[in-house]
C-alpha cells in the first residue's frame, strides 16, 4: 500500500461551482475541480501524491492517516 492509500479522499458536487470538486481532509483542502469526476479524482491523487512526496522529501512527518478511522460513518451520519 502506499502512503496515498491511507487518506481519505472526496470529490463531491458543488452546486454553487457547477462542478466537482476534489479534497482530502487531514492533507488538502479543496484543490482540483472539474466536470467528469473520474478526472477530479485522478487529479486529486496525483496532488496528495505530490504533497505527500514533498513532505517526505523536506524531512516532514506525514499528517495521521484518515483512511479507516471511522471518517465514513461520521460523515454518513451527517447525511
Amino acid at each position: 500500500m502506499n502512503d496515498s492509500a491511507r487518506y481519505l479522499k472526496i470529490v463531491a458536487w458543488s452546486d454553487e461551482d457547477q462542478c466537482f470538486i476534489g479534497q482530502c481532509p487531514g492533507v488538502i483542502g479543496p484543490c482540483c475541480h472539474g466536470d467528469d469526476e473520474k478526472a477530479v479524482y485522478s487529479e486529486l491523487c496525483e496532488i496528495v501524491d505530490e504533497w505527500l512526496t514533498l513532505w517526505k522529501t523536506d524531512g516532514k512527518p506525514l499528517p495521521p492517516p484518515t483512511y479507516g478511522k471511522g471518517i465514513v460513518e461520521k460523515l454518513a451520519e451527517v447525511a
